[in-house]
């Protein structure tokens, strides 16, 4: 493979980590940059929390709680036990660790930093390789509507545990925000051999980096093929609330409405090898690539993330 193709992801949390992992280990650092949904940030107990930057992070770091998927191995609770035990709040869950990483993230913003700037630290720090860079350096905060009400991101998705039903996502700041300065270089890039949007859920993870002007227009006009990795096998989600969403939302859960909802983005769909059969109506208008895209383990991520890296390169005419 030359050195000379790079390649863009676009991801959320667990899922989309897991893809990269695969992805960092199939290419160079210097040809992968990871675009990171921020619209799940916060802020809690003073800090400014970043779950899905801080799940890539941890991932790509060899740091991450190998069962969870998210969070630190090895983690201790002295510090959540003490906020629980004066009254504060402690539905979300962070370790010491975590606490460390976020005491530097916030010295760092509070010297002026930009939030890219902070990510670029902390993953030269860890010894990360590949790029990971939030979508924006703007405050952009993903709210949920619900029969309960708008609730913020967090507070649906973990203090909620997702069980509020869903009528509609809006991202809060989005208009008048701007792509991160290390996004717009790489969808700039002339070496820019293909983008990856990973299994992440579209509605939460996904949708909070398209709602950024001028992302969807470039993404569609790019030279270099695009394509998503299906978050469905057969008509389930493997993790996080993607089918209850959708079915909140009125959309059938299947293969056709995920590329329905890429609509005009896409130059390829990777879709499970279960959904073979499902995904057939759609393959007369978008190339479609069956495999395993379910990731246990080392192996099996590396093995999804050739695929793609393959697809695209069957896509853009290489062999």
């Amino acid at each position: 493979m030359s050195r000379n193709k790079r390649y863009l992801a676009l991801c959320g949390g667990v899922g989309g980590a897991k893809l990269v992992l695969g992805l960092s280990r199939v290419l160079e650092s210097s040809q992968l940059t990871v675009v990171v949904n921020t619209g799940d940030d916060f802020e809690h107990l003073g800090l400014l929390i970043c779950p899905d930057l801080d799940t890539v992070t941890y991932t790509l770091a060899g740091l991450v709680h190998p069962e969870q998927g998210w969070g630190r191995a090895g983690e201790s609770w002295n510090a959540l036990a003490e906020v629980e035990r004066l009254g504060s709040e402690s539905w979300f869950r962070l370790g010491d660790r975590d606490i460390g990483l976020h005491l530097v993230r916030r010295t760092l913003l509070e010297q002026g930093m930009a939030l890219s700037e902070t990510t670029a630290y902390i993953t030269g720090q860890l010894g990360i390789g590949p790029a990971i860079v939030p979508m924006s350096d703007a405050e952009i905060r993903t709210e949920v509507e619900t029969d309960q009400g708008c609730l913020a991101f967090q507070h649906y998705f973990v203090r909620e545990r997702c069980e509020p039903a869903v009528r509609g996502i809006r991202f809060a700041g989005a208009r008048a925000a701007k792509p991160s300065s290390g996004f717009l270089q790489a969808l700039r890039d002339p070496g820019l051999a293909g983008v990856i949007i990973c299994p992440s859920n579209p509605f939460l993870s996904i949708d909070p980096i398209l709602s950024l002007p001028g992302v969807r227009t470039a993404l569609s006009e790019l030279d270099a093929p695009v394509v998503a990795v299906s978050p469905l096998v057969a008509g389930q989600a493997i993790k996080g609330p993607t089918a209850k969403i959708m079915q909140e939302l009125r959309l059938p859960v299947s293969v056709a409405a995920i590329a329905g909802h890429y609509t005009g983005l896409l130059d390829g769909l990777i879709v499970d090898h279960r959904d073979r059969v499902a995904a057939a109506e759609i393959e007369p208008c978008l190339p479609l690539h069956h495999c395993e895209t379910i990731m246990t383990d080392l192996a099996s991520k590396i093995g999804l993330a050739e695929q793609a890296i393959g697809f695209l390169t069957t896509l853009a005419g290489g062999s």
